[in-house]
């Protein structure tokens, strides 16, 4: 039994009009199909493209959204970046240098988890250049990254006790401890009891443990994170590279005279 495709080479050709784009020639290469309007196919592939390529957009646009959500940066920090913090002393520009070290460097860093601890008073940009690394991390090294205060850390930990609470302790020390890197701010922050020093030290040490960097930001002095933190703690962050970045110029925050 034969079938006859009726396959037309060269095409049929014929006159046609178009109601957009006036006359056109119309071909057959395939039995009595006719095909419409150039013109038409070519509008109608290109709004199909870029319809794809808007869908494309929202879905990126949506896993960001979602990103940033588990990532819990507060949203006055989500736009900072590298680019536009403020380096006009020495100081800062030490400062820039090395977050834009350790940012790009996010692939060595993890493999080794170093750790960074960032001191200086309020408003001198160290939770900015924390947060421009944790986005450099998430944009170009897909890593996890959570943001955090201790005194959260700590009250998360605490409400796992709770009758009726989602998730027990260890889930709640499990989700500082799975990230690829940690902000932990406002260290001594909170009361410095000897309950808080012993999650801290939980979690920095599952950390240490696994080779996963933190990044720790305090208005603290190097010898009063120290005494806040204890001996064990400040080992683990100096291993590996650790680094103290000081952030000794006044807040930017502060007015002008």
């Amino acid at each position: 039994m034969s079938f006859d495709l009726q396959i037309h080479q060269p095409p049929r050709e014929r006159a046609a009009h178009c109601a957009t784009h006036g006359p056109y020639t119309s071909k057959c290469y395939l039995r009595n199909i006719w095909l419409g309007c150039s013109a038409c196919i070519q509008q109608k592939q290109a709004a199909e493209m870029a319809e794809q390529v808007r869908q494309q957009e929202r879905m990126c646009l949506q896993e960001w959204r979602s990103k940033l959500e588990r990532a819990a940066i507060p949203p006055r920090f989500q736009d900072r970046s590298l680019d536009n913090f403020t380096a006009t002393t020495p100081a800062q520009q030490a400062a820039l240098q090395f977050a834009t070290e350790y940012a790009k460097n996010f692939v060595q860093v993890r493999s080794t988890g170093r750790c960074a601890l960032f001191l200086g008073k309020p408003g001198t940009g160290k939770t900015h250049l924390a947060t421009a690394i944790g986005l450099h991390a998430m944009h170009k090294h897909h890593a996890k990254v959570v943001f955090t205060t201790v005194l959260r850390a700590v009250r998360m930990v605490k409400d796992s006790w709770g009758r009726g609470a989602r998730i027990s302790e260890s889930q709640a020390i499990a989700t500082m401890v799975a990230p690829d890197l940690l902000i932990l701010d406002e260290v001594g922050v909170q009361f410095g009891s000897e309950f808080e020093k012993h999650i801290l030290f939980d979690v920095l040490n599952e950390r240490y443990e696994l080779r996963r960097p933190t990044l720790l930001l305090s208005n603290l002095t190097l010898a009063e994170v120290r005494a806040f933190v204890g001996e064990r703690v400040m080992d683990r962050i100096s291993e590996d590279g650790g680094a103290v970045v000081p952030f000794t110029w006044d807040s930017y925050r502060r007015p002008a005279a």
